[in-house]
């Protein structure tokens, strides 16, 4: 059996043993001739956040960079750390924290990257022939995003263009394969119409997408006419989505607040939805600096106030807390995933997404049955100034019927007069 010279341990245990990413670390600064004064600090930022085993790889392949003839300051050594494909690697993960964390280097374009990527992978799915149209109208939504960047505007974000694009794909392949038209200038008003008939609840989001494409194929001459202009999305303006029973919601306020095998993060996003209104975004962007233990209150989102928390939602979100404090993470979001625990970014959005995948029921059905309730039974202006929300939205979940708790003694009796005529 193989024994560690300097602590005479056996192989396996040497492996595992905590010291071991700093013994790596000590000995790459002895390799080097001018090694860099921040490395000991990532060596112990990595044993904190990473097991032993992945540590000392990850300080290995710095290793490998830092020997080479490059530049080793934190910027260049960062892009050099990157891989290629849509993972940049656990390595060069950990090092943009490190450096945006201590204010040494800025962070990668990443997500940028990955936004570019899912944007081609959407164009190159278009058929071959009505593929250009799409590629220019992709760079017209970049280019309109940039100027309203520049111009302090609300840009279109990421997912905005992608389901865009993504929208003009369905209807490219629609168009090549059930209709046989290999060109735009082919499309006509029956075409488009039986496009959206294909998935109805989605009409009014597509058909806003084709008028800004087609509005944009005539003024390039691809198209000679619009074929979308004069359709109407023929969807009521009230709210018209799924939501909970009365009973359903006591069972998952059970579910949340007396069984222990839930997962925290199911538990939290659940009782904020449930009764406090809150969105998959605001819950996931919560940060523990947005807590107020004394008064047990919250800031979610972009709400004016902090909003006090009821018992079992603050019950629920300390256990959360403590979810949290046993992955021993730097991060400061609440709800910290394994995917994140060794950054300082926030859930993902896929993840968020299948939280509540366990109970049955997902967080917009959860939050619109609270938003439906409070509109009904309050000003929905009010409603809209303590979510922070705009009057607009809040006023879709009126329900298109009177109270006949708050008429008058006068307009109940001209309302029986009415139906009895």
């Amino acid at each position: 059996m193989r024994r560690h010279a300097g602590l005479g341990l056996c192989s396996a245990c040497w492996q595992r043993h905590p010291d071991r990413p700093f013994v790596r670390a000590e000995s790459l600064i002895a390799e080097l001739g001018e090694p860099p004064d921040w490395l000991r600090d990532f060596a112990a930022d990595l044993a904190a956040k990473h097991c032993v085993s992945r540590a000392c790889t990850m300080i290995t392949s710095l290793g490998r960079l830092l020997l080479d003839e490059q530049p080793n300051h934190p910027q260049a050594l960062l892009e050099r750390s990157r891989r290629s494909g849509r993972s940049m690697g656990a390595l060069a993960r950990a090092l943009e924290t490190f450096f945006t964390g201590h204010g040494m280097a800025m962070a990668t374009d990443q997500a940028e990257r990955l936004a570019a990527g899912r944007r081609q992978r959407r164009i190159d799915a278009v058929p071959e022939t009505l593929r250009p149209a799409v590629d220019a109208f992709a760079d017209l939504m970049m280019r309109s995003r940039e100027r309203a960047r520049r111009a302090g505007t609300r840009p279109r974000s990421d997912s905005t263009v992608e389901a865009a694009l993504a929208i003009m794909r369905d209807l490219a392949r629609f168009l090549a394969s059930e209709r046989g038209k290999e060109d735009w200038a082919l499309t006509d008003v029956h075409d488009v119409e039986a496009f959206l008939a294909g998935s109805p609840k989605a009409r009014k989001r597509r058909l806003v997408v084709l008028g800004q494409f087609f509005r944009f194929a005539r003024s390039r001459k691809i198209v000679l006419v619009d074929p979308s202009h004069g359709l109407t999305s023929r969807g009521v303006s009230g709210f018209t989505g799924a939501t909970l029973t009365l009973d359903q919601q006591r069972v998952l306020f059970r579910r949340w607040t007396t069984d222990p095998v839930v997962h925290p993060h199911e538990a939290l996003l659940g009782m904020l939805a449930l009764l406090h209104s809150a969105s998959s975004h605001e819950v996931k962007m919560l940060q523990t600096a947005d807590l107020d233990p004394r008064a047990r209150a919250a800031r979610l989102g972009d709400r004016p106030h902090p909003v006090p928390l009821d018992p079992a939602s603050w019950a629920v979100l300390e256990r959360c807390l403590a979810h949290r404090e046993a992955q021993r993470t730097d991060n400061p979001h609440v709800m910290v995933p394994r995917q994140t625990k060794s950054g300082r970014g926030q859930a993902s959005t896929a993840y968020v997404s299948h939280v509540l995948d366990a109970c049955g029921f997902p967080p917009r059905m959860i939050r619109c049955t609270r938003l439906l309730d409070l509109g009904n039974t309050m000003d929905p202006k009010l409603v809209a100034a303590a979510l922070g929300m705009d009057p607009e939205a809040t006023m879709i979940y009126l329900a298109d019927h009177v109270d006949t708790g708050r008429l008058s003694n006068q307009s109940k009796t001209a309302g029986e007069v009415t139906c009895r005529t």
